[in-house]
């Protein structure tokens, strides 16, 4: 296996020289910015200035990614169930990065260095669904089984110290683009549901932002399966949130994955995402197809029956619709012999 080689790469376009490390060229590990260069208040006094002259400061653009919804420097979240296909919808997005035109319904507008940083998957199972997908080499892969077996070292980025290793094997290997999967394994000791906990994660991540590296968490739901497991406080930085949810349908793949995703939160897109119904499916010859279709409203209907919602009001809240709206999809799954209307209860057939 072929290992980053730190003299390669260039660094991020827009980053400025620093002792150790030049613009445009190469960058080493020790050429970090320094913090506080010159006096805050200088530097406060400096960067003061009226909102007519904002646009003439000479910072890099945010380039698009992904879509509409993922630019670099971006925070985003991926959450679902346990065994839903989170990993397959992330490896297959990290992928996309790397050397695809598209990301199922999404244009890849720049393909970039993706670190796909994994601390749960046996590292021959990640292989296995990469080879699958169609393997680039320019999505490089940190998983915790070699990394303990060849080091000795564990995979946690709660400490200040793997936080720092990680920006330093960024900023070195150009990448442009980090996948965390997941936020439970990654970040160990860190108390999910404490708001202040999250906080020795955050700086970390401002951090790759300012290098305009986009961040992608994979994380669990909760019990409802609507929302992340544990404090609200992590969505307030991000600018996208996908949830993962099942598929309308009774049966479960063997060899891939099935489900819905959908925008909980979305702040770069100027028109709202659709739901979309994904599989992924292992053929016999070790390949493994991707296909989406927009979901149709009855889908997500049916699936949030499934969940245990009754009402047209509550179902409604969840698909962003009317109330009116819901009404009719349950009248049109009733007359396809889908579900039952009972004193306004929707149940499966």
């Amino acid at each position: 296996m072929s290992q980053i080689q730190l003299q390669e790469y260039p660094s991020h376009p827009g980053t400025p020289a620093q002792p150790g490390g030049s613009v445009g060229g190469t960058m080493a590990l020790n050429s970090l910015p320094a913090e506080n260069a010159i006096p805050l208040l200088e530097a406060f006094q400096e960067c003061t200035v009226p909102s007519t002259l904002l646009g003439t400061l000479g910072l890099p653009k945010r380039g698009r990614i992904v879509g509409d919804w993922l630019c670099e420097g971006d925070l985003s979240f991926i959450f679902a169930r346990r065994g839903l296909g989170k990993t397959w919808f992330s490896l297959a997005l990290g992928l996309a990065i790397a050397g695809k035109q598209q990301f199922g319904p999404w244009q890849v507008h720049e393909n970039m260095p993706v670190l796909y940083i994994d601390g749960e998957m046996p590292c021959e199972e990640i292989h296995a669904r990469v080879s699958s997908l169609g393997a680039d080499k320019n999505l490089m892969v940190l998983n915790h089984e070699p990394l303990f077996h060849k080091t000795g070292c564990t995979l946690n980025l709660t400490s200040k110290e793997a936080q720092d290793a990680v920006t330093k094997l960024c900023l070195a290997a150009g990448i442009r683009v980090v996948l965390l999967d997941n936020l439970s394994c990654l970040f160990s000791g860190v108390n999910e549901n404490d708001a202040d906990a999250w906080e020795a994660v955050l700086p970390w991540l401002l951090t790759l932002r300012r290098h305009q590296i986009a961040i992608v968490i994979v994380a669990h739901s909760g019990r409802d399966g609507k929302n992340m497991r544990g404090t609200s406080r992590r969505e307030d930085a991000a600018f996208s949130i996908i949830r993962l949810d099942d598929a309308a349908s009774d049966t479960e793949l063997k060899n891939g994955a099935e489900f819905i995703s959908r925008f909980t939160k979305d702040r770069n897109s100027r028109d709202e995402q659709p739901d979309y119904r994904w599989k992924f499916q292992t053929k016999e010859n070790g390949e493994t197809s991707v296909t989406h279709l927009e979901a149709s409203g009855l889908d997500v209907l049916l699936k949030w029956v499934r969940d245990g919602l009754e009402g047209a009001t509550d179902i409604a809240n969840e698909m962003g619709v009317s109330k009116g709206q819901v009404s009719k999809m349950a009248k049109k799954a009733e007359s396809q012999g889908l579900l039952t209307i009972v004193s306004g209860k929707y149940n499966l057939r």
